[in-house]
């Protein structure tokens, strides 16, 4: 039985996280983001925001979210980390460009 694409996607996308989780994510945010406690407070999020990436939304675009954001990020204020209005739905567009905005904001390598 082969993959169909949608979940080979899937798969590639997994073991992405994995790897960034194993080398670049420290051991306490990995920690967090098993937690129960985030994948409640992310659902939170996405129901929310009715599942739609809010940069998108504010361009009058609507795109499915792939993904729950830190405004400011766990790295810059970890106490916001279970904040609802410290989360933004983003697709993986918008949160990949927020990423290097904050890079650079917070002098992040």
């Amino acid at each position: 039985m082969s993959l169909s694409k949608c979940d080979s996607c899937k798969a590639k996308k997994n073991e992405r996280h994995q790897l960034y989780d194993k080398y670049r994510r420290d051991k306490e945010a990995a920690t967090f983001y098993k937690s129960k406690s985030w994948q409640l407070i992310r659902e939170q999020a996405l129901l929310r925001d009715l599942g739609l990436c809010q940069h998108c939304l504010a361009k009058d675009k609507i795109t499915l979210a792939d993904m729950v954001d830190h405004i400011i990020p766990i790295k810059e204020a970890w106490e916001l980390r279970l904040v609802l209005d410290n989360l933004q739905s983003l697709c993986n567009s918008c949160h990949a460009a927020k990423t290097s905005e904050d890079k650079k904001k917070y002098k992040q390598h």
